[in-house]
């Protein structure tokens, strides 16, 4: 904890977090990859609605059986690619199936030769979240940089991925963190509306 006031930081909530996560067996994070496939929000979604969701790394949450559940109900998928440090993610059509290649900081990434395309709907990764809305990512801000930067454009709808042992009672979030509007876990569906 930190010293000073008693309440654990940013780096030793997701460092707790990352641990309960890590902890899940191989079985149970396939399970709750599908369990979320089936909680999905009831989102209005069309041939051109585009969904992008991301390249699980580390014990992350895979997110494939839900962007096939979106992409059967006629969603366009994408996935993000990093451009450089520091800067908003970019987004590249996808479909299950398509090979990805090593991006810049070794992350999964749709060749750049692929389209690249504005999503209505990002999925995202996350350490830690609360029943807030608030998530706490790795550290680098891109998510935050590029959700701001994609709501200065048009509405976006943020949907964190997570188990349900990522849940802590408060993130301390910072005034540049960028809000969610649901979390979907295994063990259920949060909304936080406007």
């Amino acid at each position: 904890m930190s010293v000073s006031s008693g309440v654990p930081s940013k780096n030793e909530l997701r460092a707790a977090a990352l641990a309960r996560r890590d902890a899940l067996s191989a079985e149970q994070r396939a399970a709750a990859a599908c369990a979320i496939a089936a909680l999905l929000p009831s989102l209005e979604i069309t041939s051109s609605t585009v969904v992008a969701g991301y390249a699980p790394i580390r014990s992350e949450i895979d997110p494939v059986p839900l962007m096939q559940s979106l992409a059967a109900r006629g969603a366009a998928l994408a996935m993000p690619a990093i451009a450089a440090r520091n800067a908003a993610l970019t987004f590249r059509r996808w479909t299950p199936g398509d090979a990805l290649v090593r991006g810049v900081f070794g992350i999964s990434e749709p060749p750049v030769t692929v389209a690249e395309v504005v999503p209505d709907i990002v999925l995202v990764p996350l350490a830690a979240f609360d029943r807030a809305g608030h998530r706490i990512g790795y550290g680098a801000g891109y998510y935050d940089r590029t959700l701001a930067q994609l709501r200065d454009r048009k509405p976006v709808i943020a949907i964190g991925l997570a188990f349900a042992v990522q849940e802590i009672p408060q993130v301390p979030a910072l005034s540049h963190d960028v809000r969610l509007d649901y979390v979907l876990t295994e063990a259920g569906l949060f909304s936080f509306g406007k």
